[in-house]
């Protein structure tokens, strides 16, 4: 199991390669973006609401939040308790189950089924119920990298504050990433 406790910006590039499956649903991921309590970027940079809670909670568990009030995101909690520290998961390649993806995202193609934080979480079943649940138990399995990944650093993308900093990893190259 992947150790959540420490820094999110060790963690996230860490994640690049390793498999997500909730329910037996999922595959690699291929891309993140990493939040932490000093980026005006992040859910937790004013404070503690009801819709972040998770965030605040303790490492190795998940935040799932409604964005823009369509989609649901997936976001893996690192850190330590009360420092809202997080990954988004925002893409990865399918691997298991894509009978299932394809039925829930109503399209064919591989590479657009996971592409994005909110396909991803429309593939997996992702919704508001998963929100504060443990990484190490049903539903979720996470396993880390099998093997070497090239990973690359970059802005991320659908922000509008801090989108200078280089905390946008992916797997360099990945068909699935979101953009």
């Amino acid at each position: 199991m992947i150790d959540f406790s420490r820094s999110v910006h060790e963690i996230a590039p860490e994640l690049i390669g390793a498999t997500l499956l909730v329910d037996g649903i999922g595959g690699r991921i291929v891309e993140v973006e990493a939040y932490d309590q000093e980026d005006p970027a992040s859910h937790g940079y004013r404070g503690r609401t009801r819709r972040n809670a998770s965030m605040f909670g303790p490492p190795g568990h998940a935040y799932v939040y409604r964005s823009y009030g369509i989609h649901w995101c997936l976001n893996l909690v690192c850190e330590d308790v009360e420092v809202p520290c997080a990954v988004l998961v925002r893409a990865l390649e399918p691997t298991h189950g894509l009978d299932e993806m394809r039925r829930r995202r109503g399209l064919d193609d591989p590479r657009a089924l996971a592409s994005g934080p909110g396909r991803l979480c429309q593939a997996l079943g992702i919704t508001r119920e998963q929100d504060g649940l443990p990484l190490d138990r049903p539903p979720f399995e996470l396993r880390e990298r099998a093997g070497p990944v090239e990973v690359r650093a970059g802005p991320r993308v659908g922000i509008t504050r801090a989108t200078e900093l280089p905390w946008r990893y992916v797997e360099a190259s990945s068909r699935f990433l979101s953009r």
